[in-house]
Parts: C-alpha cells; sequence; structure tokens
C-alpha cells in the first residue's frame, strides 16, 4: 500500500468520524463505513475493534508487516 493510498483512507475515515464526532458508538462508526466506506458489516466491526484494540502504534506496524509479506487481504476480508 503506498503512501497516497493510506493518505486517501485517513483522509476518508477522518472526515467519517469529523461528521459522527469523536463520541460515537462502534455501531454508528460500522454503519458509516458500511454505508460511506463500501465495508461489509462483518469486516468493519472488525477494522473498528482492531482500532480500538490496538491503536495507532501497534497497527502501523501491523500495515508495514502485512505489505512487507504481500497480504492483500487477511481473514476479516473475506
Amino acid at each position: 500500500m503506498n503512501e497516497l493510498m493510506t493518505d486517501t483512507l485517513f483522509a476518508e475515515y477522518e472526515a467519517i468520524i469529523d461528521d459522527l464526532g469523536t463520541d460515537a458508538t462502534d455501531e454508528q462508526i460500522v454503519r458509516a463505513l458500511v454505508e460511506r466506506g463500501d465495508w461489509t458489516r462483518n469486516g468493519a466491526r472488525a477494522v473498528v475493534a482492531l482500532a480500538r484494540e490496538q491503536g495507532v502504534f501497534v497497527l502501523r506496524n501491523a500495515l508495514a508487516l502485512a505489505a512487507a509479506l504481500g497480504i492483500e487481504d487477511g481473514a476479516s476480508g473475506s
């Protein structure tokens, strides 16, 4: 995943959270990801759970490792 793609995703998700507010519930975020981000409900739930449980530090390292390993879509994406 290149820098432009991650910048685009960051801007897209930042806009969603700006619209919902930082106090949005997980279900509100999931609904917005399904409606605006073209996610499945299960995929959106997995992404929200990962964000809540792992945070930026772990996830940026996981992204770098997945990219190096050539893992485009893991188990939650299928």
